[in-house]
Order: C-alpha cells, then structure tokens, then sequence
C-alpha cells in the first residue's frame, strides 16, 4: 500500500483552569472520541491528538494541582480506554498523554496504538522548556511537571506506517528529527500547544525542513483558541501535513476544532530519497564535535 491517510486532530480546551483535574479531562476525552470517529469516517489510518490534549496548556502556571493529571502507561485509564477504541476503529493511534512513572517520576509522553489495539510503545519528550511567555506570571513552566525523556527517539512499525513522534518544543532540534529519519521513520507526528509570536514564523519553517532533510512526511499539530485564567496567548492551530518536499499536503484552520486530513505517499519518499541522497552522502565521522561541546 502506497498511500496512507493521515489524520491530524486539533482542538480548542474550554474549561476554566481553576476546575477540578477530572472535569478537564472527561470534556476533552470526550470531545476527542467525537473527533477521532470523524477521522475515521473521512478515511484516516494514522490519526494523532495534539500535546497534553485531555486538558489545558497548564504549563502557563507552576500548580501541582495538575500531577493529578498524570497516569502510568500502558496500564492507565486514557490509554486503555484509547487502545479500545483504535482497535474497534481499525486505526493507528498518537495518543499524547502525562505520564507517571513510579510514585512520582513525570514525563510529557506520546502512546502509539496500532489498529489491533495492541500498544506498541511510547516516546518521551526530550527537550523541556521553562521561559517566560506573554501574560503575567505566565510561561512554558515545563520543567515544573516534566522530566526529560530517556527512551532515545523510537521509530513505531505500524500496520500502517513507520512512525516516528517529536512532541512540541523538540522540533527546534534537528538531532531528533535526523535520528528518527535513520530510524527508517516515514512520518513523523509532532503534537504540539504553541501561542502566536516568534514560534508562529517557525511553525511553518522548521518543520518542513526536517521533512526535507530527512525524506519523510511530517505532521504537525497545534491547539486552537485561548485558555482561562492564564491568557498565555492564541494557540492558532494551522496543523499541518508536510511532504519530503516541503510541500503543504493539508492545513487546518487558525481557530477551529478540526479534522485535518492528508495523503502520505510511499512513491514520493522513494522519490525523494533516490533524487537528494542526504542519508548516502552524511559523513557521521567529522559529526563528533556535536557531542564534545
């Protein structure tokens, strides 16, 4: 099969911060299940929510009321329950989640489901932010909730496709985005909650270069909307499915919940890879200065 539809899932989180972790969680699964059936009503195989989707971006504040947030994985309750549902819909599923590892051990961590429901693995964000954004009191406070990964960048052999997963504020490294295309990735999902400003001129132009300097598709999700009490910014969605060519396949809205749908194609990558021979022509001998610095 040279053709695989991929479905890229982006929502608005309406729920004021200040309620209770269960109410933010049951709203957005539920919202999410709606959406994921449209993905698989519109032919999607591949199909991935966006960073942290069962609640809000409560990175924006330093509370540990949301480590009431976190499950463990595979065994939680959202995983299983997904798993389920990937297996009675026949798809591959990027389900982004808060992992607890442990008694207390937290990573940003993406599960990937395969159409038998069977959960292949997951990937843990690496690069972790803790800067300052736009409103008061507000940032990317990631380091207060999240240990960096530790499972190196594992590409998932899918009944669909190779998949590889980067989450957020990793697509600004191309180390990741190489290894995972070594790694014999053919799409790589980047679930992402990122606001408007300097990151909004890079949303479009990284990501497409790692898509081109590694011969795969990429997909790239954002939440839409603005999130109670803490204003941080717009998230302004615009997920996005990019080819090995730097090419927009598919782009959704600034400001909709949305199901974004677009065709990676196998004959293309071959393509690309056989035109612009990046892999053939590395010299990973003279690369040993990136690890001594």
């Amino acid at each position: 099969m040279d053709t695989v539809k991929i479905g890229l899932i982006q929502a608005s989180h309406d729920v004021h911060g200040d309620e209770p972790v269960e109410v933010h969680k049951k709203a957005a699964i539920e919202k999410h299940i709606k959406l994921l059936k449209e993905a698989k009503e519109r032919g999607a195989q591949v199909v991935s929510f966006q960073e942290l989707f069962y609640g809000p971006y409560f990175c924006a504040e330093q509370t540990p009321k949301w480590y009431d947030a976190a499950e463990e994985v595979p065994n939680g309750p959202t995983v299983r329950l997904f798993a389920d549902l990937a297996k009675e819909l026949g798809v591959v599923l990027v389900l982004p989640v808060y992992e607890r590892e442990g008694i207390a051990t937290y990573y940003n961590t993406a599960v990937v489901i395969d159409a038998d429901g069977t959960v292949l693995g997951k990937y843990r964000k690496h690069h972790i932010p803790h800067v300052g954004a736009g409103g008061k009191g507000c940032g990317f406070w990631e380091k207060f909730y999240f240990k960096p990964g530790n499972l190196g960048y594992p590409v998932f052999d899918t009944a669909y496709a190779k998949v590889g997963v980067y989450i957020c504020y990793d697509r600004h490294f191309p180390e990741g985005a190489r290894l995972l295309g070594l790694g014999g990735a053919e799409v790589v999902i980047n679930p992402s909650a990122t606001v408007a400003g300097t990151s909004e001129y890079l949303w479009k132009l990284e990501q497409p270069a790692h898509a081109v300097a590694n011969g795969y598709y990429v997909g790239a999700i954002n939440r839409v909307g603005t999130e109670a009490p803490w204003n941080m910014g717009e998230f302004y969605g615009q997920s996005y499915l990019v080819d090995p060519r730097g090419d927009f396949v598919a782009v959704g809205s600034r400001d909709r919940d949305e199901v974004v749908i677009g065709e990676m194609n196998r004959k293309l990558i071959r393509e690309v890879r056989e035109a612009w021979q990046f892999y053939r022509d590395r010299r990973p001998e003279t690369y040993q200065g990136l690890t001594a610095i």
